[in-house]
């Protein structure tokens, strides 16, 4: 198929060479499993198709979750004309190109449907090829992604079509399409007469981690990896576990995923729970995250979430981080893990963010004072003379260390910003705290 080549209504067929993944692509509704919150029966999308009603859409959703496959449906379900773009391939010059053909069918009483996969991939300029000919109903534009479209897609285009997630497929769901394709002879792997327990078929479904062509491919490499036996082939353990290998984890350390994981792993941490927060730390590292990105934000825990009430948490930080920087990877995990069990176990406190966070608001809402005078250093004789130090009361001339000497501005004069907890090392500094308030007369 070309790259303009249009898939119009009618009956699939079986197309030789193809993997089972794109075999076993469904036809019909009835066929598709899964995304039940979209097209089960009296749902805004399925009513969509079935009054023959389209507007321009964009799907999102993880890979293998259906996306171009409920894009192909809808286009065989209505009386449209379905053509692909691959937004890595496509220039503008291709684009327009198609949207003069869009135009021209229309004058014909013909719908196009203009399908972009991974539209996130187009730049400004493409997108903004599209604008004319969706406002004016030439073409109606069907957009698959795997990233946030709010982030990718130019506002423009983005509040001319709207926004069906899909989500990924559960163990059980994969289940039902391995079954499907081991007993469908046409397009499937049944005439193979394969024999597959399903625990193994199980193993493949958690493998494939909600991506349905993960698991078509997966299941299709162990039955060609078996060699038959009396006209069957009887699916064995070892052969599924050489096809598994390792899993690719979907995250991207540009997009939203990345955002997601980091913050599941941060609230696993405040929340205290270090399996959680193991879990996540986990998930980021085997998917390729940068380390040092991870041990930076342990830093940022270790200080908002933790503070004083156990000092020694910022300082099992950086240590992760310095052992990352020395030693490298992959040796350097166990010292990220060290340290977010750590942070996830330690007493917490965010009376130092929530210190700091005043200090901001009060930087931004008040006007900036000079420096009292008494607080100045005199380094010359002019400054003596205009006051500088005057009044300056040195802490350890006096028995206390401490005096009642003012520190702030005159407007902040009696406001709080450190208010330490009772949690860990800051129950010992609030009686600190406490004690000073009394040597110097503070209520």
């Amino acid at each position: 198929m070309g790259l303009f080549e249009a898939v119009t209504s009618g009956k699939g067929r079986k197309k030789a060479g193809a993997p089972l993944a794109d075999r076993m692509r469904p036809l019909t509704l009835e066929e598709f499993v899964g995304q039940e919150h979209l097209i089960a029966p009296g749902k805004p999308l399925r009513m969509m198709i079935e009054n023959d009603e389209l507007s321009s859409l964009i799907f999102w959703g993880p890979p293998g979750s259906g996306k171009t496959t409920l894009a192909r449906i809808m286009a065989r379900m209505t009386a449209s004309e379905f053509i692909p773009f691959s937004a890595v391939l496509a220039s503008i010059k291709e684009v327009k190109q198609v949207m003069l053909r869009a135009e021209r069918a229309r004058e014909y009483g013909r719908r196009t449907i203009v399908f972009i996969d991974e539209i996130h991939r187009f730049n400004k300029a493409q997108q903004d090829a599209f604008l004319p000919h969706v406002e004016t109903g030439n073409i109606v534009l069907m957009g698959a992604t795997t990233e946030n479209p709010s982030f990718e897609v130019i506002a423009p285009l983005l509040s001319r079509a709207k926004v069906y997630p899909l989500y990924l497929l559960t163990t059980e769901q994969l289940l039902i399409l391995l079954k499907r394709a081991l007993t469908d002879r046409e397009r499937g792997l049944g005439a193979l007469n394969v024999e597959a327990d399903e625990d193994l078929l199980r193993e493949i479904a958690v493998y494939a981690n909600g991506d349905a062509r993960v698991a078509y491919n997966t299941l299709e490499t162990s039955v060609l990896g078996t060699k038959p036996t009396a006209g069957k082939r009887v699916l064995k353990r070892e052969v599924v576990e050489s096809a598994l290998q390792r899993r690719v984890l979907l995250y991207d350390k540009a997009g939203e995923e990345h955002y997601n994981l980091i913050s599941a792993l941060h609230k696993s941490v405040r929340n205290s729970d270090p399996d959680a927060a193991l879990y996540w730390l986990g998930r980021m590292l085997e998917a390729g995250e940068d380390p040092l990105y991870i041990a930076r934000r342990l830093m940022r825990m270790a200080s908002e979430d933790i503070g004083l009430a156990d000092p020694q948490a910022l300082v099992v930080a950086v240590n992760a981080m310095q052992a990352v920087h020395f030693v490298g990877m992959p040796e350097g995990n166990l010292a990220l893990a060290e340290a977010t069990v750590y942070l996830a176990l330690a007493p917490k406190s965010n009376a130092l963010y929530a210190g700091y966070s005043k200090v901001q608001e009060d930087v931004m809402r008040t006007v900036a004072e000079p420096v009292p005078l008494h607080l100045r250093n005199p380094v010359t004789a002019v400054m003596r003379e205009l006051g500088y130090g005057k009044g300056y009361q040195y802490a350890h001339h006096y028995e206390e260390k401490t005096t009642a000497m003012p520190c702030l501005p005159e407007s902040l004069r009696n406001r709080r910003y450190y208010v330490p907890t009772e949690e860990g090392y800051e129950k010992k500094l609030k009686a600190r705290l406490l004690e000073l308030f009394k040597l110097k007369g503070i209520k």
